[in-house]
């Protein structure tokens, strides 16, 4: 068989048997960042201190790479409990990152019939998630400013009756944190799960962890991504002992390797650090939003994360000039209708910002 037979049969193949929804998508495609100042992925700036990285490289140089890793993560949960205040009365899960984690959740509530209900837009791995398990989607639209329409929501509640619910707290991509008076609202009137997404929860004034214990259908989920860990890809769950216990039926035996186990012990043995880099990104994204706003066409939304949504008339000609001068932010424009003419950017460190607001004082933002 020829090559261009070859890749005829593969492509007949391929349509017969992948599933179509499947067939229609497009990857998650991560930019390529090499010698830029990389400011689209919502990741912490900052290096770890020298002696929070010379503890690391010491417990990591005693794992037994031969053994398999704790299935259960047990010395990881501990570690998590002690350093974020946990109590041992909440189940928690360990996730290959919070990615993970959602898809066990969407997978262990994807009955016939099943629905998940999302604010939209909000982060992509939910919608992908239930196409992943078989869940119907159902989004219901912010408000133009980006906060939650709260009687559409309990209208689709309603409606829908779903089977899991998720609210991105604060939201990812706009930035902006709901009341928590209407959460409470979602909480009590959804029949089923309400997954409180905190991945922003260090930047962020509020927290639903606390109250964990008060809501039967409530689950709080968290990763380190956000906090400077984000190269361990780890995530948390935690909810009542007995949705653990359910989720942990469709959790990989091995499902977070032996590294990032040793790693958190050894990089929450204290959290000083997490908090001194935390306070000093908030402290830039305060200086940054400030800047940002000064700047003719640029509009620039509430945010409780480490990055700022900016709405210019031209995104994608702006984001093209920022990418020419090594500069890599996110173009929102085209994700969904409330988006049209974003941008989001990450906040950085104080010289990466400050390249950055030099940047865009020379772009034509209106």
């Amino acid at each position: 068989m020829n090559d261009r037979a070859q890749d005829a049969a593969i492509a007949d193949l391929i349509a017969a048997i992948v599933r179509p929804e499947v067939r229609a998508l497009t990857a998650y495609a991560v930019a390529h960042a090499e010698g830029m100042i990389k400011l689209d992925a919502m990741e912490n700036p900052y290096a770890l201190p020298p002696d929070v990285a010379g503890r690391l490289a010491d417990a990591l140089a005693q794992v037994p790479i031969n053994r398999y890793p704790d299935g259960a993560g047990e010395s990881a949960k501990r570690a998590l409990r002690d350093a974020l205040g946990i109590p041992d009365a909440y189940g928690m899960l360990l996730g290959n990152g919070s990615d993970e984690l959602i898809q066990i959740i969407a997978s262990t509530l994807a009955r016939p019939g099943a629905t998940m209900l999302v604010p939209d837009p909000s982060f992509v791995m939910y919608r992908l998630s239930a196409l992943n398990a078989g869940l119907r989607f159902v989004g219901v639209s912010l408000k133009p400013d980006f906060s939650l329409d709260l009687p559409a929501m309990l209208d689709a509640i309603e409606r829908e009756r779903p089977s899991l619910v998720f609210i991105a707290y604060p939201n990812n991509p706009t930035g902006n944190i709901f009341s928590a008076a209407n959460v409470e609202a979602l909480l009590r009137a959804t029949p089923g799960l309400v997954v409180v997404d905190e991945a922003y929860y260090a930047f962020a004034d509020a927290s639903f962890l606390p109250r964990v214990g008060e809501f039967p259908n409530l689950l709080v989920l968290r990763t380190l991504s956000k906090v400077g860990m984000a190269g361990i890809r780890l995530g948390y769950a935690v909810a009542a002992p007995e949705w653990i216990a359910e989720f942990n039926k469709l959790r990989g035996p091995y499902n977070v390797n032996a590294w990032t186990q040793a790693a958190v012990g050894a990089l929450l043995a204290d959290t000083a650090w997490i908090a001194e880099q935390a306070a000093a990104i908030r402290g830039e994204r305060e200086r940054l939003k400030t800047a940002l706003t000064r700047l003719a066409g640029a509009q620039v939304y509430p945010t409780q994360t480490n990055f700022l949504v900016v709405r210019v008339a031209d995104a994608v000609r702006v984001f093209e000039g920022l990418k020419a001068k090594r500069i890599l932010v996110k173009n929102l424009d085209g994700w969904h209708p409330l988006l049209a003419g974003c941008l989001r950017i990450t906040v950085g460190t104080p010289e990466e910002n400050n390249r950055l607001l030099a940047a865009l004082a020379q772009a034509d933002l209106k």
